[in-house]
């Protein structure tokens, strides 16, 4: 079975941070990552890993493939780090800083009452002795300890057991076995090149201790939470027996797929030199040699059976690597549900373990708030075990739809049948849910934890769903399926404007061929849906759920559909006071500076091409010369800045970083102001849900106060406010960056319109996570015209990405003017 690991949603990459002052505007920036936009706001960095997943079988490849039209069903996964992770502040999680950390906190060695410190005392006062004691071990069963405190009862008796064992073994044994969890937990591990001697003295025994086999009780049947109404719920199918082991030995290597992706590369070349095969890399010598395996009758072995030929590779093989360990699943699976349990959250790392530690101790200052970890995230352990369930059923359909090229009808009727068969489950968990938020839940208390509703997974695969049923011209039941999406109002409201706007669509050109026409003629048919359209589009914008986002787009279609319907003048929306304003283009021209080093590369063109090498090669950042500010080397974006102040205005190259930080201190007690359940540390920069379309929902009331405190023109008062309070102590306030001076920042609020302000501060809350990308570049305001403005700089062959698109509409909407600024250079210079 596959690691949990493979089955969860990755998501929330690092907000961009970006240190602007004028003094700076010379110095080289990190480009930024390529970012994608997505049906349900999501935000995508390509610079972040994502978890590898498990290959689909290829066997239906020949099936007849179909277009990838309905982008707005798409996702794509996202860089691992949990909600606490991003809620805490940057600190240094590398090797060298644990190391650094563990040294200095280091107890001296030689006996006494040290040497045996609880796990709480030890991380209270943070002291580990070398050989004894680790923060990686403290951190694993910091969060074991945590969870069988508050949630034991998420754990039958056989697993309480497996835990009761964990606590009996030694430091290296649990020493290695987390170094192991860390690393790639499905794989085999080759002994003599793990490299742990530091920690650990006597290998042998550290492995021993893990292979060692346990007893265990009887497992509970699965239980509790479950009612004879209930529909259909799946079973746990990690079933650990009436005995188990930590980890796996030699013995366990069956197959030659297993033994040889141990091989290094050059024990590999010997093998096949031997085996008298070839390949170019070390995939084509595996396959090479697995098929020698299979087929080849001609090397002379005695018995010419294709066991003993699989005998003799894997003896050779194991003759190579020495003794091997592997992490035996169902412990392991276990494991990964603790850590699920502890970190609300599917998604963890080596930094997980180890960032909440590392930021106690980094001496910074954070916000007051009450902290509050709620004990009822699972209530029950069938409901825990659903949740995973969901997990992986979602997991099946992202890797047809995003990770195997364009899906086929096989696949696509796949995604079909799954969403239809959670489809009757789906319905009674959301009613559930819907009787818990009116008569259990407090004001907002429901919005987070909904996202460890096994509902919460199935609402995003029904939406999957969604994709197939429109491929297959299956309109009618897709209209449905819309319908009872937007008729629940309680998971992903993120993705309700897209639901809108598809329903619309169909409403407009499919629905009054596919349903009853009442006795209407044909033209009165269509003429009676595009008024259901209308309708539908008037409910999207007057839906407070509905993301700022999707207005102009459903504006767009009213008016069209107005004009379709020959409504008269008096009875048509107006949205003069929201049309798009395009944005001016501008072009400044400077010196752009060629370095011979990137020209001279011989990749730098392709073959065969006759076109001259050009510094403009997309994703590379130009160097260009700044006239106006001493004549230094600098980025493109530096280079206007300098037009621009040359011409009147003040300004940062900031992409999002002015921004983020007028909502930080614009929203500072609404941020750490108390909801459930969000607040589990007392380290954390921002609450766990701000990155979740639920941070909106649960803060409705205290947010749209503040946007009309705004609109009024409060922005300096709260911002002096805030400012007078917390930037002494430095406070590490998301998004907040304190090197920009307060007389800027009031400055800008007195040029910023406040219900512009306040629209973009009303996005921000929507969505900050996927929104904290696509800003322009530039940030300028000018005290003389009390004005503000922001520019995207382009040079040649640039392109404006979604993202930034989807801003500029929402600048411009909210009458903010935007310029796209062209750098042209006017001379070339060698270097």
């Amino acid at each position: 079975m596959s690691s949990l690991l493979d089955f969860f949603e990755t998501r929330r990459p690092t907000a961009k941070r970006r240190k602007l002052s004028p003094e700076d505007s010379g110095s080289s920036t990190p480009s930024r990552s390529a970012d994608l936009d997505v049906s349900d706001g999501l935000h995508v960095n390509l610079n972040f890993p994502v978890y590898p997943r498990k290959a689909i079988d290829a066997s239906d490849s020949g099936n007849i493939p179909i277009g990838n039209e309905y982008a707005e069903y798409a996702d794509v996964p996202r860089g691992s780090q949990t909600d606490l992770e991003v809620s805490l502040p940057p600190v240094k999680t590398d090797q060298d800083a644990i190391e650094e950390y563990e040294k200095s906190k280091a107890v001296e060695a030689g006996g006494g009452e040290e040497e045996n410190l609880p796990l709480q005392q030890r991380l209270g006062e943070m002291q580990w002795r070398k050989g004894k004691s680790s923060i990686y071990v403290d951190a694993f069963n910091l969060a074991l300890e945590t969870v069988l405190e508050e949630e034991a009862h998420l754990f039958d008796k056989a697993e309480l057991g497996v835990f009761r064992i964990w606590n009996s073994l030694t430091y290296e044994a649990q020493y290695l076995y987390v170094r192991l969890f860390l690393r790639k937990t499905a794989a085999w591990h080759r002994i003599n090149r793990l490299g742990y001697y530091q920690e650990i003295v006597d290998m042998d025994q550290a492995v021993a201790d893990l292979r060692e086999v346990h007893a265990l009780p009887s497992s509970t049947s699965l239980s509790g939470g479950i009612t004879l109404t209930d529909p259909e719920v799946p079973e746990d199918t990690n079933f650990l027996g009436d005995s188990f082991r930590f980890a796996e030995g030699i013995d366990e290597i069956t197959t030659l797929e297993e033994a040889s992706s141990l091989l290094l590369f050059d024990e590999l070349k010997e093998m096949a030199k031997e085996a008298k095969v070839q390949g170019k890399n070390k995939k084509e010598l595996l396959a090479a040699l697995l098929q020698t395996s299979q087929t080849q009758s001609s090397l002379r072995w005695k018995e010419e059976t294709f066991s003993n030929r699989d005998c003799h590779f894997l003896k050779k093989i194991l003759g190579y690597t020495g003794d091997c360990i592997r992490l035996a699943p169902a412990p392991l699976k276990l494991f990964e549900r603790v850590h699920l349990v502890f970190y609300r959250s599917t998604e963890w790392t080596e930094k997980s373990l180890t960032t909440i530690i590392l930021a106690k101790v980094s001496r910074k200052n954070f916000p007051d708030y009450v902290v509050s970890r709620s004990t009822v995230i699972f209530p029950s352990r069938a409901y825990l075990i659903e949740f995973e369930t969901a997990l992986r059923t979602q997991f099946q359909i992202d890797n047809i739809l995003e990770f195997n090229g364009t899906p086929t009808v096989q696949r696509l009727e796949t995604i079909k049948d799954l969403s239809e068969k959670i489809y009757p489950r789906w319905r009674f968990l959301s009613e559930q849910e819907q009787q818990k938020e009116n008569n259990i839940y407090s004001s907002g208390e429901g919005a987070y934890l909904r996202r460890f509703s096994p509902a919460w997974v199935y609402t995003r695969i029904i939406h999957k769903g969604l994709y197939p049923l429109g491929r297959f011209k299956e309109h009618k039941r897709e209209h449905e399926i819309l319908t009872e999406l937007l008729n629940q109002k309680l998971f992903h409201t993120a993705r309700r404007g897209a639901w809108y706007q598809r329903k619309a669509l169909l409403e407009e050109h499919y629905l009054w061929a596919l349903m009853p026409n009442g006795g209407r003629s044909e033209e009165a048919q269509k003429k009676y849906w595009k008024r259901i359209s209308l309708e539908t589009c008037e409910a999207g914008l007057q839906d407070p759920d509905c993301h700022v986002i999707y207005h102009y787009d459903l504006q767009k279609r009213i008016i069209k559909l107005e004009k379709s319907l020959k409504v008269v003048k008096r009875e048509q929306h107006d949205f003069g006071h929201v049309l798009l304003v395009k944005p001016q283009e501008r072009t400044i021209e400077g010196i752009r500076v060629e370095k011979e080093d990137l020209l001279n590369k011989p990749d730098s063109i392709k073959p065969g091409s006759d076109i001259q090498i050009s510094s403009t090669r997309r994703g590379l950042p130009t160097v260009w010369i700044d006239e106006r500010e001493g004549g230094e080397e600098c980025r493109v974006e530096n280079m206007c800045l300098s037009w621009y102040r040359a011409n009147g205005w003040k300004g940062y190259h900031s992409e999002g970083g002015i921004v983020r930080t007028l909502f930080g201190y614009l929203f500072y007690d609404i941020l750490f102001t108390y909801v459930p359940n969000v607040f589990q540390t007392p380290f954390q920069t921002c609450p766990l849900d701000l990155h979740t379309d639920a941070f909106y929902p649960a803060r409705a009331s205290e947010i749209n106060h503040r946007l009309v405190q705004l609109a009024n023109g409060e922005a300096e008062k709260i911002i002096r406010s805030v400012h007078e309070s917390e930037f002494p102590k430095q406070t590490c306030i998301v998004g907040v960056d304190w090197t920009f001076a307060i007389d800027d920042l009031v400055e800008i609020v007195q040029c910023f319109k406040g219900s512009a302000l306040g629209t973009v501060c009303k996005v921000m809350a929507q969505e900050y996570q996927q929104r904290g990308g696509g800003i322009p570049d530039l940030f300028l305001w000018s005290p003389e015209k009390k004005e503000v403005m922001f520019a995207e700089v382009k040079s040649e062959n640039d392109r404006l990405s979604d993202t930034q698109r989807l801003w500029i509409h929402v600048l411009a909407g909210a009458g903010v003017a935007v310029e796209l600024c062209n750098a042209v250079a006017k001379e070339v210079r060698y270097t």
